[in-house]
């Protein structure tokens, strides 16, 4: 009995088994042992606020999520905060893209190829690393895949008004969601041309993309105004490529399987393209600045997905005529292979270690070293999502450089106070809890309010505890003699510790 008879048979349809599995991928390890890393810490302390709140930061600091952040905010008013809400969008959004995969793989190329493109999609690095992260690539990556099976439902001849106005919807909110998903539109126009649309279909396509594009433009002239959140950014390096080379090699590969020919609909015309002109296209706009962050184009490892699945589906049928009875076992021995090969890899992304921090791990830490009067330094000021997200973890801590807090000032951080009232403050305390970087990942301090508590630490206290924590470091001082104000017009001297972050606070950016 074929696949297609025994889906025929118990009357299941073919994409539920890479839901499942995309599904159970996702809820293993969901919690990542109670941890949660700086980018999503972004997420969590802005979903806490009003909405109000939220709408008086987009119109400073990270506007190209802001309809992320809308949303999870009204998830975290109904559920309540903590990781599963946090990540429980991302798991069913990878669903959703998987089941995209695999109903579009069935179309072009047949039931194997479906299944084992939907397979492949959920295990995946790329995709393994976003289906337990709270950031909206993963919706970005569901919407990519719903608009690419309209496409393709309509260049098979079933398409209408409705298919093409969803298309454009799709479309929209995902450039919403992260404007880079726009590179998409390209990606579908080179499946057009190769796939030989005729120019109806080629006009409807415009007309739907250009509508979408539109509705994106004004948050993009916006964001450009908060480009300096990407300035954190390298730019481009022959070792960056190496990655995208080692993607396309292997997408190549299974597109010559698939044996795709011009003016046919095939996966591999769906496919490459998917992969290809997104990668291609961010590098090509990281020349002119640096923007080349590979989860920006996360949707094009549905195109690898599909490649893949096409490439099993290829050797399933060769192998059919000679081995009727073994040759099904191949998809499900690929699949067992590489998830054998890939257990160390998926451990490594379910544990706090796979991301450079943990802030619910340092606010532990610094519950238990508080006490009754002490005062808490962040430095970088970035590193005080810690306490956003854990506030009761700092009851009773005083954040003496903080000016005005992230809400009333619009911001993700806050507003410190200038150089000289902090050191003044420093001065004036018996005891400093400081939150930074762990040494490993630390870089040197360069903001001079950074420069200026380092300074005042240095001068009038002595380490008594210092805790390093999953990425980050909690170091608890002492006055070594009577409180002093400092006058506010003494200087800070150049040299500090290494206590910056190796990026920004949070993966805000807008270009």
């Amino acid at each position: 009995m074929n696949s297609s008879s025994a889906f025929r048979r118990y009357r299941l349809p073919v994409w539920l088994v890479p839901v499942v599995w995309t599904l159970a991928l996702g809820l293993w390890g969901l919690s990542r042992q109670h941890s949660v890393w700086r980018d999503e810490a972004a997420t969590w302390q802005v979903a806490l606020r009003t909405a109000g709140e939220i709408w008086h930061m987009l119109g400073r600091a990270d506007v190209v999520h802001g309809l992320y952040y809308l949303l999870m905010h009204g998830l975290f008013d109904v559920f309540g905060p903590g990781t599963t809400t946090l990540r429980l969008p991302s798991v069913l959004a990878m669903a959703v893209a998987a089941a995209c995969v695999t109903v579009i793989g069935r179309r072009l190329a047949g039931t194997w190829a479906g299944l084992g493109g939907g397979l492949a999609f959920g295990l995946l690095p790329a995709v393994q690393f976003h289906l337990q992260e709270g950031r909206p690539f993963a919706l970005v990556t569901a919407g990519a895949a719903l608009s690419t099976l309209l496409l393709v439902t309509v260049l098979a001849g079933r398409g209408g008004a409705m298919r093409w106005a969803a298309y454009g919807g799709t479309v929209l909110v995902c450039g919403l969601l992260n404007w880079l998903s726009l590179l998409i539109l390209p990606a579908h126009l080179a499946t057009l041309v190769w796939a030989g649309a005729g120019r109806g279909i080629r006009r409807r396509w415009a007309a739907a993309s250009a509508t979408a594009v539109a509705g994106v433009l004004p948050l993009i002239l916006f964001s450009r105004g908060q480009s300096d959140q990407v300035s954190w950014i390298p730019p481009l390096t022959w070792h960056m490529m190496i990655g995208p080379a080692v993607l396309l090699a292997i997408g190549g590969l299974g597109a010559l399987l698939d044996r795709p020919r011009a003016g046919r609909l095939s996966a591999a015309v769906v496919g490459l393209p998917l992969l290809a002109v997104p990668q291609l296209a961010l590098i090509g706009l990281s020349l002119a600045q640096p923007l080349y962050v590979d989860r920006y184009i996360l949707f094009s490892m549905m195109g690898l997905a599909l490649l893949i699945g096409a490439a099993l589906g290829a050797v399933i049928r060769s192998a059919a005529p000679r081995f009727p009875r073994t040759s099904p076992w191949i998809l499900p021995v690929a699949v067992a292979v590489a998830m054998a090969a890939l257990v160390p890899q998926s451990l490594a992304k379910r544990s706090p270690d796979s991301r450079v921090d943990d802030v619910l791990a340092v606010a532990a830490e610094v519950r238990r070293l508080k006490d009754a009067g002490a005062a808490v330094l962040f430095v970088p000021a970035a590193r005080r999502d810690t306490e956003l997200v854990s506030p009761d973890a700092f009851a009773g801590l005083r954040d003496i450089a903080l000016q005005e807090g992230p809400e009333k000032s619009g911001t993700l951080k806050g507003v410190e106070a200038d150089p000289a009232r902090i050191r003044t403050a420093i001065a004036a305390q018996r005891r400093i809890l400081l939150v930074t970087d762990a040494a490993e990942v630390a870089k040197p301090v360069s903001a001079e309010r950074d420069r200026a508590k380092a300074a005042a630490l240095k001068e009038r206290f002595t380490v008594v505890s210092d805790e390093q924590i999953r990425g980050r470091r909690v170091m608890v001082y002492e006055r070594t003699g009577p409180a002093i104000r400092l006058k506010e017009d003494a200087p800070a001297p150049s040299r500090a510790p290494r206590w910056a972050a190796c990026g920004p606070g949070a993966d805000s950016w807008a270009t």
